[in-house]
């Protein structure tokens, strides 16, 4: 049975790493074709922005997760080292609220920009949502870090508590209740989750409803079918977003049940979900946005030449 963990934990760690990988190069592609448009035209509009700065956080975010997780299975003692255990969480914590935040930031920007009601708030936000962007993303850079210091502190607190000294206090030993000491943490980024989780969920509702009664009123008046091919495409494109945010959230609220318990291949499979949110959700934004598909279609093609001509 133990070689059965073994096993399984080493097939996970192997899966995990090409998702990861996977996901850091669409997100520096995504990263890199913004930042050229923006050398070239000297300046951004919100939604590039927006996928500007969900690009970079998640680079980093796959960056120190997986730093982490390799540390942990390969030399698991090198995290005892004060003050690194600390900073792992916190960053971790903070790159991951940040992730979620300006996911559901962005459904909500789709909502507001592209849904069309005629109540007076709706169409206030519609005029003031680019105004709006840059504060919004400082927000929650400035929430997250804020989440980030309180991890620090109280996982510093329980460290510094519950471990045994070893090596002249430079390296410690872990023997700690996590539910005693991170009740309150699991609180905190458990209402932060669903409360994105509602945000998101209500925006995709709204867009899909105006979507919906848009290509119901095309139908009616018989308009052209390249456009209701191009609402098609959009509700498709969002539904698949949400479906995925779904999982992830739901991923995210078993990471926190299931933190405390050692259940090896519970936590490995809900390891394996939440490193392929970034990259296929990545994937799901570069081919709903034109520019984004139509780089990424030419890299394709390109190395689909070379490997011809080989």
């Amino acid at each position: 049975e133990q070689f059965n963990v073994t096993s399984f934990a080493a097939t996970s760690v192997a899966v995990v790493s090409l998702e990861t990988f996977a996901g850091m190069w669409i997100n520096v592609f995504i990263v890199s074709v913004i930042c050229m448009a923006w050398v070239k035209k000297k300046t951004l509009n919100s939604n590039e922005k927006i996928l500007l700065f969900l690009g970079c956080s998640r680079f980093l975010n796959l960056c120190i997760s997986w730093v982490h997780s390799f540390l942990s299975i390969i030399h698991p003692h090198s995290l005892y080292v004060h003050p690194t255990l600390q900073l792992f969480v916190s960053i971790e914590n903070l790159l991951n609220y940040s992730n979620v935040w300006v996911s559901a930031f962005l459904c909500v920007f789709y909502c507001i920009k592209i849904a069309n009601f005629r109540n007076s708030f709706f169409v206030y936000l519609k005029v003031k949502i680019d105004r709006m962007v840059p504060w919004l993303l400082l927000g929650s850079v400035l929430f997250s870090l804020v989440i980030g210091i309180v991890v620090y502190n109280v996982t510093d607190k329980a460290l510094c508590t519950n471990l045994n000294f070893t090596c002249q206090g430079c390296i410690w030993k872990a023997s700690i209740r996590i539910e005693e000491h991170f009740f309150p943490i699991f609180f905190i980024t458990g209402f932060g989750f669903v409360t994105s989780f509602m945000a998101a969920t209500f925006s995709t509702l709204l867009l899909l409803f105006s979507l919906w009664r848009h290509k119901r009123n095309m139908q009616t008046n018989s308009m052209k079918d390249l456009s209701m091919d191009a609402h098609i495409k959009a509700m498709k494109s969002i539904l698949s977003f949400f479906i995925m945010y779904s999982i992830n959230f739901v991923c995210l609220i078993l990471t926190l049940s299931y933190l405390s318990r050692r259940q090896s291949y519970v936590n490995c499979l809900i390891s394996i979900f939440l490193y392929a949110f970034p990259g296929f959700h990545s994937i799901l934004l570069i081919f709903s946005n034109p520019k984004l598909e139509k780089k990424m279609l030419g890299i394709l093609s390109r190395m689909n030449c070379k490997v011809c001509i080989r």
